[in-house]
Protein backbone atom coordinates (compact mmCIF):
# COMPACT_ATOMS: atom_id res chain seq x y z
CA UNK A 1 0.00 0.00 0.00
CA UNK A 2 1.26 3.49 -1.14
CA UNK A 3 1.66 5.58 1.83
CA UNK A 4 3.88 8.59 0.81
CA UNK A 5 1.01 10.62 0.64
CA UNK A 6 0.56 10.76 4.47
CA UNK A 7 3.97 12.74 4.54
CA UNK A 8 1.92 15.55 3.11
CA UNK A 9 -0.58 15.69 5.90
CA UNK A 10 2.49 15.54 8.31
CA UNK A 11 1.95 11.73 9.61
CA UNK A 12 5.14 10.09 8.27
CA UNK A 13 6.41 9.53 11.27
CA UNK A 14 5.55 8.69 15.25
CA UNK A 15 3.02 10.74 16.10
CA UNK A 16 2.32 12.55 19.69
CA UNK A 17 -1.18 12.01 21.23
CA UNK A 18 -1.28 14.49 22.69
CA UNK A 19 -1.91 18.85 21.30
CA UNK A 20 -2.35 21.92 23.42
CA UNK A 21 -0.97 24.48 21.26
CA UNK A 22 1.93 22.38 20.30
CA UNK A 23 2.44 18.21 20.35
CA UNK A 24 3.08 17.35 23.28
CA UNK A 25 5.76 14.84 24.40
CA UNK A 26 3.65 11.97 25.60
CA UNK A 27 4.91 9.23 27.56
CA UNK A 28 2.00 6.54 27.04
CA UNK A 29 1.97 3.42 25.50
CA UNK A 30 2.87 3.06 22.03
CA UNK A 31 -0.13 2.69 19.29
CA UNK A 32 0.29 0.94 16.27
CA UNK A 33 -2.73 1.98 13.84
CA UNK A 34 -3.48 -1.08 11.11
CA UNK A 35 -5.40 -0.38 7.78
CA UNK A 36 -8.75 -2.46 7.62
CA UNK A 37 -8.21 -2.94 4.15
CA UNK A 38 -5.29 -5.43 4.90
CA UNK A 39 -3.77 -5.27 8.02
CA UNK A 40 -1.03 -3.72 7.70
CA UNK A 41 0.42 -0.83 9.81
CA UNK A 42 0.32 2.62 8.91
CA UNK A 43 1.46 5.14 11.92
CA UNK A 44 2.60 4.95 14.97
CA UNK A 45 1.39 6.93 18.25
CA UNK A 46 2.66 7.49 21.25
CA UNK A 47 -0.62 7.52 23.43
CA UNK A 48 -1.37 10.47 25.99
CA UNK A 49 -1.42 10.18 29.75
CA UNK A 50 -4.01 11.31 32.45
CA UNK A 51 -1.06 14.14 32.73
CA UNK A 52 -1.20 14.42 29.39
CA UNK A 53 -4.95 15.46 29.37
CA UNK A 54 -5.07 17.88 32.05
CA UNK A 55 -2.33 20.30 30.38
CA UNK A 56 -4.28 20.12 27.27
CA UNK A 57 -7.82 20.76 29.23
CA UNK A 58 -6.15 23.47 31.15
CA UNK A 59 -4.46 25.08 27.88
CA UNK A 60 -8.10 24.77 26.37
CA UNK A 61 -9.91 26.23 29.02
CA UNK A 62 -7.43 29.57 29.06
CA UNK A 63 -8.01 29.95 25.33
CA UNK A 64 -11.69 30.23 25.95
CA UNK A 65 -11.00 32.93 28.10
CA UNK A 66 -9.65 34.49 25.91
CA UNK A 67 -11.42 33.34 22.59
CA UNK A 68 -15.11 34.34 23.51
CA UNK A 69 -14.41 38.01 23.66
CA UNK A 70 -13.66 38.05 20.03
CA UNK A 71 -16.70 39.06 17.68
CA UNK A 72 -18.13 36.13 16.66
CA UNK A 73 -17.94 37.36 13.04
CA UNK A 74 -13.92 37.75 13.72
CA UNK A 75 -14.21 33.69 14.94
CA UNK A 76 -16.37 32.99 11.67
CA UNK A 77 -13.41 34.18 9.92
CA UNK A 78 -10.83 31.77 11.14
CA UNK A 79 -13.67 29.30 10.85
CA UNK A 80 -13.48 30.33 7.30
CA UNK A 81 -10.21 29.92 6.68
CA UNK A 82 -9.80 25.91 8.57
CA UNK A 83 -12.89 25.01 5.78
CA UNK A 84 -10.74 26.50 3.06
CA UNK A 85 -7.22 24.81 4.17
CA UNK A 86 -9.64 21.50 4.73
CA UNK A 87 -10.96 21.90 1.12
CA UNK A 88 -7.18 22.51 -0.39
CA UNK A 89 -6.22 18.58 1.51
CA UNK A 90 -9.92 17.25 0.25
CA UNK A 91 -7.78 14.53 -1.67
CA UNK A 92 -5.62 13.67 0.79
CA UNK A 93 -7.82 13.56 3.92
CA UNK A 94 -10.79 11.80 1.61
CA UNK A 95 -7.50 9.04 0.93
CA UNK A 96 -6.27 8.91 4.96
CA UNK A 97 -10.21 8.29 5.81
CA UNK A 98 -10.37 5.31 3.01
CA UNK A 99 -6.55 3.77 4.35
CA UNK A 100 -7.61 4.15 8.27
CA UNK A 101 -11.64 3.93 8.34
CA UNK A 102 -12.05 1.20 5.54
CA UNK A 103 -14.42 3.48 3.10
CA UNK A 104 -14.55 3.63 -0.08
CA UNK A 105 -12.76 5.91 -2.11
CA UNK A 106 -15.70 8.09 -2.87
CA UNK A 107 -17.32 8.00 0.31
CA UNK A 108 -13.96 9.01 2.01
CA UNK A 109 -14.13 12.39 -0.38
CA UNK A 110 -17.53 13.15 0.44
CA UNK A 111 -16.43 12.78 4.20
CA UNK A 112 -13.81 15.39 3.77
CA UNK A 113 -16.26 17.60 2.02
CA UNK A 114 -19.11 17.28 5.13
CA UNK A 115 -15.98 19.15 6.93
CA UNK A 116 -15.92 21.48 4.84
CA UNK A 117 -19.82 22.07 4.24
CA UNK A 118 -19.70 22.25 7.99
CA UNK A 119 -17.25 24.53 8.10
CA UNK A 120 -19.03 27.19 5.46
CA UNK A 121 -22.31 26.49 7.45
CA UNK A 122 -20.86 27.59 10.84
CA UNK A 123 -19.35 30.83 8.84
CA UNK A 124 -22.82 32.19 8.05
CA UNK A 125 -24.16 31.01 11.66
CA UNK A 126 -21.44 33.17 13.25
CA UNK A 127 -23.51 36.21 11.86
CA UNK A 128 -26.65 34.80 13.29
CA UNK A 129 -26.12 33.85 17.13
CA UNK A 130 -29.75 35.61 17.35
CA UNK A 131 -31.48 35.98 21.35
CA UNK A 132 -35.08 37.14 21.57
CA UNK A 133 -36.51 40.36 22.96
CA UNK A 134 -39.66 39.73 25.54
CA UNK A 135 -42.32 41.93 26.09
CA UNK A 136 -42.58 42.98 30.18
CA UNK A 137 -45.56 42.75 32.31
CA UNK A 138 -43.69 45.93 33.52
CA UNK A 139 -44.05 49.61 32.71
CA UNK A 140 -40.71 51.31 31.54
CA UNK A 141 -39.03 47.55 31.34
CA UNK A 142 -37.89 44.81 28.76
CA UNK A 143 -36.92 41.60 28.38
CA UNK A 144 -34.13 40.19 26.01
CA UNK A 145 -32.83 36.56 25.98
CA UNK A 146 -29.42 36.45 24.70
CA UNK A 147 -26.78 33.38 23.77
CA UNK A 148 -23.24 33.04 25.34
CA UNK A 149 -20.43 31.27 24.70
CA UNK A 150 -20.52 27.61 26.42
CA UNK A 151 -16.68 27.06 27.75
CA UNK A 152 -14.74 23.94 26.36
CA UNK A 153 -16.30 21.29 24.69
CA UNK A 154 -15.34 17.71 25.04
CA UNK A 155 -15.71 15.94 21.77
CA UNK A 156 -15.79 11.93 21.59
CA UNK A 157 -15.66 10.48 18.21
CA UNK A 158 -16.34 7.20 16.48
CA UNK A 159 -13.88 5.51 13.88
CA UNK A 160 -16.65 5.45 11.32
CA UNK A 161 -17.21 9.17 10.54
CA UNK A 162 -13.23 9.91 11.79
CA UNK A 163 -13.13 13.45 10.62
CA UNK A 164 -17.01 14.47 9.76
CA UNK A 165 -18.41 14.32 13.59
CA UNK A 166 -15.54 16.43 15.09
CA UNK A 167 -16.17 18.75 12.10
CA UNK A 168 -19.85 18.83 12.76
CA UNK A 169 -19.41 19.73 16.35
CA UNK A 170 -15.83 21.92 16.11
CA UNK A 171 -16.76 24.18 13.58
CA UNK A 172 -20.22 25.29 15.38
CA UNK A 173 -18.40 24.96 18.79
CA UNK A 174 -15.45 27.38 17.59
CA UNK A 175 -18.14 29.77 15.86
CA UNK A 176 -20.28 29.77 19.03
CA UNK A 177 -16.90 31.00 21.28
CA UNK A 178 -16.07 27.61 22.16
CA UNK A 179 -12.84 26.09 22.79
CA UNK A 180 -12.73 21.86 21.72
CA UNK A 181 -11.02 19.07 23.24
CA UNK A 182 -10.88 15.70 20.68
CA UNK A 183 -10.57 12.40 21.71
CA UNK A 184 -11.13 10.31 18.94
CA UNK A 185 -11.14 6.77 18.32
CA UNK A 186 -8.29 4.89 18.56
CA UNK A 187 -9.03 2.64 15.58
CA UNK A 188 -8.86 5.90 13.34
CA UNK A 189 -5.75 8.24 15.24
CA UNK A 190 -4.30 9.35 12.22
CA UNK A 191 -7.63 11.62 10.69
CA UNK A 192 -7.48 13.34 14.00
CA UNK A 193 -4.26 14.25 14.01
CA UNK A 194 -4.63 15.35 10.13
CA UNK A 195 -7.35 17.44 10.87
CA UNK A 196 -6.30 18.73 14.31
CA UNK A 197 -2.68 19.86 12.07
CA UNK A 198 -4.48 21.69 9.82
CA UNK A 199 -6.98 23.50 12.34
CA UNK A 200 -3.87 24.73 14.21
CA UNK A 201 -1.76 25.66 11.57
CA UNK A 202 -4.83 28.03 10.40
CA UNK A 203 -5.45 29.13 14.36
CA UNK A 204 -1.74 30.10 14.96
CA UNK A 205 0.74 30.05 18.00
CA UNK A 206 -2.20 32.70 19.40
CA UNK A 207 -4.97 30.11 19.16
CA UNK A 208 -4.41 27.02 18.13
CA UNK A 209 -4.99 25.55 22.25
CA UNK A 210 -8.41 26.08 20.85
CA UNK A 211 -8.53 22.36 19.21
CA UNK A 212 -7.08 20.35 21.70
CA UNK A 213 -6.07 16.47 21.01
CA UNK A 214 -5.87 13.84 23.47
CA UNK A 215 -5.46 9.70 21.61
CA UNK A 216 -5.69 7.45 24.79
CA UNK A 217 -7.53 4.65 26.59
CA UNK A 218 -10.80 5.23 27.81
CA UNK A 219 -9.56 4.05 31.57
CA UNK A 220 -7.53 7.32 31.73
CA UNK A 221 -8.22 9.71 29.02
CA UNK A 222 -11.71 9.45 28.47
CA UNK A 223 -12.17 9.26 32.25
CA UNK A 224 -10.56 12.39 32.75
CA UNK A 225 -12.50 14.15 30.33
CA UNK A 226 -15.98 12.91 31.58
CA UNK A 227 -15.16 14.27 35.21
CA UNK A 228 -13.61 17.41 33.91
CA UNK A 229 -15.67 19.97 35.57
CA UNK A 230 -13.89 22.37 32.67
CA UNK A 231 -15.85 20.77 29.97
CA UNK A 232 -19.53 21.74 30.77
CA UNK A 233 -20.31 19.59 27.16
CA UNK A 234 -19.71 16.22 26.16
CA UNK A 235 -20.89 15.45 22.67
CA UNK A 236 -20.14 11.56 22.13
CA UNK A 237 -20.92 9.53 19.57
CA UNK A 238 -20.87 5.98 19.31
CA UNK A 239 -22.62 2.94 20.98
CA UNK A 240 -25.40 2.83 23.30
CA UNK A 241 -23.09 1.07 26.06
CA UNK A 242 -21.04 3.76 25.76
CA UNK A 243 -24.06 6.52 26.00
CA UNK A 244 -24.81 4.46 29.08
CA UNK A 245 -21.82 5.29 30.68
CA UNK A 246 -20.82 8.48 29.49
CA UNK A 247 -24.87 9.99 29.89
CA UNK A 248 -25.16 9.20 33.55
CA UNK A 249 -21.46 9.98 34.67
CA UNK A 250 -20.88 13.62 33.15
CA UNK A 251 -24.95 14.81 34.56
CA UNK A 252 -23.34 13.61 38.05
CA UNK A 253 -20.99 16.50 37.79
CA UNK A 254 -23.98 18.42 36.19
CA UNK A 255 -22.52 19.00 32.84
CA UNK A 256 -24.28 18.76 29.60
CA UNK A 257 -24.17 15.50 27.41
CA UNK A 258 -25.08 15.50 23.27
CA UNK A 259 -25.47 11.79 22.40
CA UNK A 260 -25.47 10.58 18.72
CA UNK A 261 -25.52 6.45 19.74
CA UNK A 262 -26.55 3.72 17.68
CA UNK A 263 -29.27 3.13 15.20
CA UNK A 264 -31.62 0.35 14.02
CA UNK A 265 -33.36 2.09 10.91
CA UNK A 266 -36.40 1.42 8.64
CA UNK A 267 -37.44 1.97 5.23
CA UNK A 268 -41.35 1.36 4.54
CA UNK A 269 -42.01 0.21 1.10
CA UNK A 270 -45.93 0.40 0.53
CA UNK A 271 -47.82 -1.18 -2.43
CA UNK A 272 -47.59 2.03 -4.26
CA UNK A 273 -44.16 2.78 -4.00
CA UNK A 274 -41.63 3.71 -7.30
CA UNK A 275 -39.23 0.30 -6.71
CA UNK A 276 -36.97 1.77 -8.66
CA UNK A 277 -35.88 4.41 -6.46
CA UNK A 278 -36.68 2.52 -3.63
CA UNK A 279 -34.21 0.14 -4.71
CA UNK A 280 -31.16 2.63 -5.15
CA UNK A 281 -32.50 4.42 -1.65
CA UNK A 282 -32.17 0.97 -0.21
CA UNK A 283 -28.83 -0.46 -1.31
CA UNK A 284 -27.55 2.93 -0.43
CA UNK A 285 -28.60 2.55 2.84
CA UNK A 286 -27.64 -0.50 3.55
CA UNK A 287 -24.69 -1.16 1.90
CA UNK A 288 -23.01 2.21 1.96
CA UNK A 289 -19.57 2.17 4.05
CA UNK A 290 -19.94 -1.65 4.81
CA UNK A 291 -22.72 -1.25 6.57
CA UNK A 292 -20.83 0.91 9.62
CA UNK A 293 -23.13 4.09 9.39
CA UNK A 294 -25.53 4.40 12.71
CA UNK A 295 -27.70 5.65 9.69
CA UNK A 296 -27.45 2.42 7.73
CA UNK A 297 -30.60 0.82 6.73
CA UNK A 298 -31.29 -2.38 8.45
CA UNK A 299 -34.55 -3.36 7.91
CA UNK A 300 -36.88 -2.78 4.91
CA UNK A 301 -40.95 -3.10 6.13
CA UNK A 302 -42.37 -3.95 2.86
CA UNK A 303 -46.20 -4.21 2.12
CA UNK A 304 -46.68 -7.80 1.24
CA UNK A 305 -48.11 -7.15 -2.30
CA UNK A 306 -45.13 -6.43 -3.49
CA UNK A 307 -42.53 -7.77 -0.92
CA UNK A 308 -41.41 -11.05 -3.53
CA UNK A 309 -40.90 -8.64 -6.21
CA UNK A 310 -38.60 -6.03 -4.65
CA UNK A 311 -36.57 -8.75 -3.09
CA UNK A 312 -35.88 -9.99 -5.88
CA UNK A 313 -34.76 -6.58 -7.45
CA UNK A 314 -32.44 -5.94 -4.27
CA UNK A 315 -30.81 -9.98 -4.75
CA UNK A 316 -30.09 -9.05 -8.33
CA UNK A 317 -28.95 -5.16 -7.25
CA UNK A 318 -26.73 -7.27 -4.46
CA UNK A 319 -24.54 -9.20 -6.69
CA UNK A 320 -23.69 -6.19 -8.79
CA UNK A 321 -21.90 -4.68 -5.55
CA UNK A 322 -18.18 -5.29 -5.78
CA UNK A 323 -16.67 -5.99 -2.80
CA UNK A 324 -12.42 -5.30 -2.45
CA UNK A 325 -10.07 -2.89 -1.90
CA UNK A 326 -11.71 0.52 -1.07
CA UNK A 327 -8.80 2.31 -2.91
CA UNK A 328 -10.39 0.83 -6.85
CA UNK A 329 -12.79 3.07 -7.52
CA UNK A 330 -14.74 -0.29 -9.18
CA UNK A 331 -15.56 -1.04 -5.22
CA UNK A 332 -18.81 -0.85 -3.78
CA UNK A 333 -17.68 -2.49 -0.83
CA UNK A 334 -14.70 -2.32 1.37
CA UNK A 335 -13.67 -4.63 4.76
CA UNK A 336 -15.51 -4.00 8.11
CA UNK A 337 -13.27 -2.05 10.50
CA UNK A 338 -12.09 -5.34 11.89
CA UNK A 339 -12.02 -9.23 13.14
CA UNK A 340 -14.37 -7.99 15.78
CA UNK A 341 -16.93 -6.95 13.35
CA UNK A 342 -16.74 -9.67 11.31
CA UNK A 343 -17.26 -11.94 13.84
CA UNK A 344 -20.41 -10.36 15.36
CA UNK A 345 -21.82 -10.11 11.63
CA UNK A 346 -21.10 -13.57 11.87
CA UNK A 347 -23.12 -14.10 14.88
CA UNK A 348 -25.55 -11.66 13.65
CA UNK A 349 -26.45 -14.23 10.60
CA UNK A 350 -26.19 -17.45 12.29
CA UNK A 351 -29.14 -16.10 15.00
CA UNK A 352 -31.33 -14.67 12.79
CA UNK A 353 -31.28 -18.23 10.98
CA UNK A 354 -31.85 -20.02 14.13
CA UNK A 355 -35.09 -18.02 14.75
CA UNK A 356 -36.40 -18.48 11.29
CA UNK A 357 -34.93 -15.94 9.23
CA UNK A 358 -33.87 -17.34 5.97
CA UNK A 359 -30.25 -15.72 4.20
CA UNK A 360 -31.45 -15.11 0.41
CA UNK A 361 -28.04 -13.03 -0.14
CA UNK A 362 -25.05 -12.97 1.55
CA UNK A 363 -24.30 -14.01 4.79
CA UNK A 364 -20.60 -15.26 4.46
CA UNK A 365 -17.38 -14.15 4.27
CA UNK A 366 -16.24 -12.32 1.36
CA UNK A 367 -13.54 -14.43 -1.00
CA UNK A 368 -10.42 -12.30 -1.79
CA UNK A 369 -6.90 -12.19 -3.51
CA UNK A 370 -4.60 -12.49 -1.04
CA UNK A 371 -3.19 -9.10 -0.43
CA UNK A 372 -6.55 -8.42 1.40
CA UNK A 373 -6.73 -11.49 3.28
CA UNK A 374 -5.83 -9.34 6.94
CA UNK A 375 -8.81 -7.57 6.45
CA UNK A 376 -12.53 -8.33 7.71
CA UNK A 377 -14.48 -8.39 4.14
CA UNK A 378 -18.13 -10.02 4.37
CA UNK A 379 -20.62 -10.27 1.82
CA UNK A 380 -23.86 -7.76 2.19
CA UNK A 381 -26.51 -10.04 3.38
CA UNK A 382 -30.22 -10.05 2.96
CA UNK A 383 -32.07 -12.17 5.43
CA UNK A 384 -36.06 -12.68 4.92
CA UNK A 385 -38.31 -12.80 8.33
CA UNK A 386 -41.67 -13.50 8.29
CA UNK A 387 -41.72 -11.54 11.28
CA UNK A 388 -39.55 -9.29 13.41
CA UNK A 389 -37.16 -12.13 14.93
CA UNK A 390 -35.68 -10.28 18.39
CA UNK A 391 -32.15 -10.48 16.56
CA UNK A 392 -33.88 -7.54 13.90
CA UNK A 393 -34.43 -5.55 17.03
CA UNK A 394 -30.61 -5.34 17.68
CA UNK A 395 -27.95 -3.44 15.94
CA UNK A 396 -25.33 -4.82 14.33
CA UNK A 397 -22.70 -3.04 13.12
CA UNK A 398 -22.38 -4.63 9.90
CA UNK A 399 -24.53 -4.87 6.05
CA UNK A 400 -27.06 -6.83 7.05
CA UNK A 401 -30.78 -5.94 6.02
CA UNK A 402 -33.67 -7.71 7.33
CA UNK A 403 -36.70 -7.98 5.07
CA UNK A 404 -39.93 -8.14 7.16
CA UNK A 405 -43.54 -8.18 4.87
CA UNK A 406 -46.29 -5.87 6.29
CA UNK A 407 -49.88 -5.42 5.54
CA UNK A 408 -50.80 -2.20 6.44
CA UNK A 409 -49.20 1.46 6.98
CA UNK A 410 -50.45 1.11 10.83
CA UNK A 411 -48.72 -2.29 11.17
CA UNK A 412 -45.74 -0.80 9.57
CA UNK A 413 -45.44 2.14 11.55
CA UNK A 414 -45.38 0.11 14.93
CA UNK A 415 -42.87 -1.96 13.69
CA UNK A 416 -40.59 0.70 12.79
CA UNK A 417 -41.08 2.06 16.17
CA UNK A 418 -40.95 -1.58 18.04
CA UNK A 419 -37.17 -1.25 18.62
CA UNK A 420 -34.78 0.33 21.44
CA UNK A 421 -33.25 3.44 18.94
CA UNK A 422 -35.04 6.27 17.14
CA UNK A 423 -32.55 7.43 14.90
CA UNK A 424 -33.20 7.93 10.79
CA UNK A 425 -36.41 6.11 8.66
CA UNK A 426 -37.92 6.36 5.54
CA UNK A 427 -41.15 5.69 3.67
CA UNK A 428 -41.15 4.77 -0.30
CA UNK A 429 -44.98 5.86 -1.12
CA UNK A 430 -46.54 8.33 -4.23
CA UNK A 431 -50.07 8.32 -1.77
CA UNK A 432 -49.11 11.91 0.23
CA UNK A 433 -51.44 10.88 2.98
CA UNK A 434 -49.09 8.13 3.23
CA UNK A 435 -46.16 10.09 3.75
CA UNK A 436 -47.72 12.73 6.27
CA UNK A 437 -49.14 10.37 8.13
CA UNK A 438 -45.47 8.72 8.41
CA UNK A 439 -43.88 12.17 9.75
CA UNK A 440 -46.98 12.98 12.06
CA UNK A 441 -46.63 12.89 15.32
CA UNK A 442 -48.39 9.22 16.04
CA UNK A 443 -46.05 7.86 12.79
CA UNK A 444 -42.30 7.34 12.81
CA UNK A 445 -41.00 8.41 16.72
CA UNK A 446 -37.04 8.67 15.09
CA UNK A 447 -35.24 11.86 14.84
CA UNK A 448 -35.43 11.44 11.12
CA UNK A 449 -38.20 10.59 8.76
CA UNK A 450 -37.59 11.04 5.02
CA UNK A 451 -40.17 10.26 1.99
CA UNK A 452 -39.04 9.14 -1.20
CA UNK A 453 -35.03 9.09 -0.05
CA UNK A 454 -33.57 6.29 2.20
CA UNK A 455 -32.36 6.27 5.66
CA UNK A 456 -28.34 7.67 5.11
CA UNK A 457 -26.93 10.91 3.67
CA UNK A 458 -28.12 13.47 5.83
CA UNK A 459 -27.08 17.22 5.27
CA UNK A 460 -25.64 19.60 7.22
CA UNK A 461 -28.17 22.05 6.80
CA UNK A 462 -30.71 19.98 9.10
CA UNK A 463 -30.34 19.19 12.90
CA UNK A 464 -28.97 15.24 12.69
CA UNK A 465 -29.83 12.97 15.45
CA UNK A 466 -32.56 10.54 17.01
CA UNK A 467 -34.83 9.50 20.00
CA UNK A 468 -34.66 6.72 22.72
CA UNK A 469 -31.48 4.71 23.21
CA UNK A 470 -30.27 7.34 20.26
CA UNK A 471 -29.61 9.40 22.97
CA UNK A 472 -32.16 12.64 22.18
CA UNK A 473 -28.57 15.04 20.95
CA UNK A 474 -28.82 17.10 17.52
CA UNK A 475 -25.81 18.26 15.96
CA UNK A 476 -24.79 19.95 12.92
CA UNK A 477 -27.25 22.66 11.31
CA UNK A 478 -31.03 24.34 12.12
CA UNK A 479 -30.45 25.51 15.73
CA UNK A 480 -28.16 23.20 17.18
CA UNK A 481 -25.73 25.70 17.39
CA UNK A 482 -27.46 26.46 20.74
CA UNK A 483 -26.49 23.41 22.47
CA UNK A 484 -22.78 24.88 22.06
CA UNK A 485 -23.80 28.04 24.45
CA UNK A 486 -25.82 29.17 27.50
CA UNK A 487 -28.77 30.71 27.48
CA UNK A 488 -28.98 34.03 29.70
CA UNK A 489 -32.65 36.34 30.51
CA UNK A 490 -31.98 39.59 30.56
CA UNK A 491 -34.85 42.12 32.51
CA UNK A 492 -33.86 46.01 32.03
CA UNK A 493 -35.33 48.73 34.19
CA UNK A 494 -34.80 51.87 32.07
CA UNK A 495 -37.46 53.92 34.19
CA UNK A 496 -37.24 55.91 37.20
CA UNK A 497 -39.47 53.50 39.53
CA UNK A 498 -39.22 49.77 40.86
CA UNK A 499 -42.47 47.48 40.78
CA UNK A 500 -41.88 44.66 42.65
CA UNK A 501 -43.27 41.21 41.81
CA UNK A 502 -46.35 39.68 43.35
CA UNK A 503 -47.00 43.75 43.96
CA UNK A 504 -45.26 43.49 47.36
CA UNK A 505 -44.71 47.09 48.57
CA UNK A 506 -41.89 48.97 51.49
CA UNK A 507 -42.86 51.41 53.45
CA UNK A 508 -45.38 54.16 52.15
Amino acid sequence: MDLTFLAELGLDKIQSGAFDGTWRKTKGDELLVRSPIDGSGIGRIVMATAADYAAVSKAAQAAFLRWRELPAPKRGEYVRQIGNAYRAKKELLGKLITIEAGKILQEGLGEAQECIDIADFAVGLSRQLHGLTIASERPNHHMRETWHPLGTVGIITAFNFPMAVWAWNSMLALACGDSCLWKPSLKTPLSAIAMTKIAADVLGKEWSALVGLVIGPDLTVGSAMLDDPAVPLISATGSTRMGRIVGPRVAQRFGRSLLELGGNNAIVVMDDADLDLAVRGIVFGAVGTAGQRCTTTRRLLVHEKVADALQARLVKAYAQCRIGNPLDKKTLVGPLIDEGSAKAFEHAVAAAVQQGGKVVAGGKRASLPRALKGGAYVEPTIVRCETMLPIVKEETFAPILYIVPIRSLDEAIAMNNDVPQGLSSSIFTMNVRSAERFMAANGSDCGIANVNIGTSGAEIGGAFGGEKETGGGRESGSDSWKAYMRRQTNTVNWGTSLPLAQGITFGD
